[in-house]
């Protein structure tokens, strides 16, 4: 199951307290990955910890830059393949 079919699930249930129809929340579910899609700076700069073990001589810029390309690409390829209409 895709991350998108489980958040729509999710919202179903909340909703209706039950999974059925969770095609339904599909909508709300990408509204949601649309606000997540630029990420915090605590998110950029918890991200780019990984970029400053990997590639030490960036600056601390370059490696929030990087972190907040690769939380973007993410949140892009959950989107991926979903039905919009």
């Amino acid at each position: 199951m895709i991350p998108i079919e489980r958040a729509a699930r999710a919202l179903s249930k909340l909703d209706s307290n039950s999974e059925d129809g969770w095609q339904d929340c599909i909508p709300q579910t990408l509204a949601v990955l649309e606000a997540f899609h630029e990420p915090s700076q605590p998110m950029r700069e918890a991200g780019a910890e990984i970029f400053r073990v990997v590639q030490p001589d960036h600056s601390e810029a370059a490696a929030e830059d990087d972190a907040a390309t690769v939380w973007r690409l993410m949140i892009d390829a959950m989107r991926t393949g979903v039905d919009k209409d």
